[in-house]
């Protein structure tokens, strides 16, 4: 990590605040804890072959691990993520001049990580399983353990069934990263783009001030990414919004396709986890719109639908065009528009 961005961010001061306000997770014996991870891990070897066979999309074999982690192990993991993606709007940072001396950016420093850590705080305590796509050199798949238990807890949910039903969503993920070579250097370049247009002075002036607006007009307006861009950024935001709902509900479609075969509680399943999706009480609801999570549900959703309406148009190897190249990723209005998609990608 650079030194400039040590001065921006106080990483490790962010994964200490962020793993305190995570917690350790549910109390498991050390038995307990065993057997979920072998599972998870056993779980994630079994969903290779079963998303292959559903998609069509061959992985690699032995590119991005899968890591069994607890929620510390997530909080770094997303730490890490962070720093990377940062890169662009640090080095921004870096070349400004009147910086602060060094006493300043070491206060700035901490209380930049001490936000961060708290936003790594409530996710990681959240958090089922992530695929990490720019963890070099392949990327990475993590299944946060305790995350695992307490929902199978919190839904009464058959815990072998529950688990194997994560790993499905999880793994699609991974294939799709995998087996399209294309897709992450394709995401990440998005992303790098959509960061450095961001300039330190109005992220900070005029960001924080229509974040404070919308905290009290109750989060009606949006996330956090979506409050602190520019016109230019946010048409960047609907270009990957349109990726990720089609990673997101490709995979929701995968693991509810495969699930009737191998998981005979997959109904039950599905049915209180999309209850549980909606979150509960106010401050709960607000946190969720600021951080983009009720986007994230929506990206399911949509995603899901699209994937659902463009296999049922021209089945699964139709569906699968999607992958030969960035041009034919769907933008995010023809994520509401499968027939549009269709129609623009086969003709």
């Amino acid at each position: 990590m650079t030194n400039s961005a040590l001065t921006m961010v106080d990483w490790d001061f962010a994964v200490g605040v962020g793993s305190r306000i995570a917690g350790d997770g549910p109390e498991v014996s050390n038995e307990q804890a065993a057997e979920a991870v072998a599972e998870l891990r056993a779980g994630a070897d079994r969903s290779t072959g079963l998303v292959r066979e559903y998609t069509g999309l061959v992985a690699a074999e032995k590119t991005a691990p899968v890591l069994v982690v607890d929620r510390r192990g997530w909080v770094q993991a997303n730490a890490d993520g962070f720093a990377t993606i940062l890169e662009p709007l640090v080095a921004k940072l870096a070349e400004k001049k009147n910086q602060p001396g060094p006493l300043a950016q070491k206060v700035g420093s901490r209380v930049t990580g001490a936000e961060v850590g708290a936003l790594l705080g409530f996710l990681g305590s959240r958090v089922l399983g992530q695929f990490d796509p720019f963890f070099d050199p392949a990327g990475r798949l993590l299944l946060v353990a305790p995350n695992i238990v307490h929902v199978e807890r919190e839904l009464q949910a058959d815990p072998t069934d529950f688990r194997l039903w994560v790993c499905l969503h999880e793994e699609t993920h991974r294939v799709q990263f995998t087996a399209v070579p294309w897709m992450r250097d394709h995401l990440y370049a998005e992303m790098t783009n959509l960061v450095s247009g961001f300039e330190p002075s109005s992220l900070l002036d005029e960001g924080l001030k229509r974040v404070s607006e919308a905290l009290r007009e109750g989060a009606g307006r949006g996330s956090l990414m979506e409050l602190m861009s520019t016109p230019e950024q946010r048409a960047a935001i609907e270009r990957i919004t349109g990726v990720m709902s089609l990673l997101e509900g490709h995979a929701d479609v995968v693991m509810d396709g495969v699930g009737p075969q191998v998981i005979p509680s997959v109904k039950e399943i599905r049915s209180k986890f999309t209850r549980r999706r909606k979150g509960v009480g106010t401050l709960d609801r607000i946190l969720r719109r600021l951080l983009g999570l009720d986007a994230k549900m929506a990206q399911y959703r949509d995603g899901a639908a699209f994937v659902r309406a463009v296999t049922g148009q021209v089945g699964h190897d139709g569906f699968n065009a999607v992958w030969a190249e960035p041009g034919n990723l769907p933008s995010k209005a023809e994520i509401t528009d499968p027939e549009g998609w269709v129609r623009r990608v086969h003709g």
